[in-house]
């Protein structure tokens, strides 16, 4: 990722958002070329992993690619020049987008064993039912079910060797023209309100 010094982000602000996010995009490459599977995962910090399934019916397992890139896209937004006070002064102003991403480089490790599937399964259940008033645990379902599904599906861990993140939020803006962006995504759509938020010092 092309990371300009101005929006470079320190590596545990970026681990930070992806264990918030835990949700990315798996690329892959293979003598057939490239190939992209949306994952939600769990974030291992010592050593720096994560971890993640794929259905079987997901030729990408198959691939035994050795390299992978997790795609980590946090909030974005377009910025208007008309957001800027700039404009009225000079008229040098030109459109641009504000985002927060972060991509995760590693070597893959595909695995089929049961038992590890099920520590998986569990794990993000456990991960994305924690904030519910009743949370659906994995052994809520008939074991047999259970089974059947972890037969449905092939796990994988990244291990991560380099971590590149960005958080292009109008850092070379003036103080002025940065208030004025965060005014104007602030009383746009959510997604837009996200990125104001996460501007604010």
């Amino acid at each position: 990722m092309y990371v300009p010094p101005a929006f470079a982000v320190d590596e545990e602000t970026a681990l930070t958002m992806v264990d918030r996010l835990a949700y990315g995009a798996l690329v892959v490459g293979d003598a057939s070329g490239l190939a992209a599977t949306q994952l939600p995962f769990l974030l291992q910090r010592t050593p720096l992993k994560l971890t993640a399934h794929v259905a079987r019916a997901n030729p990408v397992w198959r691939s035994g690619a050795a390299e992978g890139l997790m795609i980590v896209q946090g909030p974005n937004a377009y910025v208007s020049p008309g957001f800027y006070p700039s404009k009225a002064e000079h008229g040098r102003v030109a459109p641009t987008w504000n985002y927060e991403a972060v991509h995760l480089h590693g070597t893959l490790e595909w695995f089929e064993d049961r038992d590890r599937l099920l520590a998986l399964v569990d794990g993000l259940t456990i991960r994305f039912e924690a904030d519910r008033e009743r949370p659906w645990s994995v052994s809520d379902a008939p074991a047999d079910y259970v089974e059947r599904l972890l037969a449905a599906i092939v796990g994988v861990e990244l291990h991560v060797t380099r971590v590149d993140a960005a958080a292009k939020l109008s850092q070379n803006r003036n103080a002025a023209d940065r208030a004025g962006v965060i005014a104007g995504l602030s009383s746009s759509q959510p997604g837009d309100q996200a990125v104001a938020k996460a501007m604010h010092p």
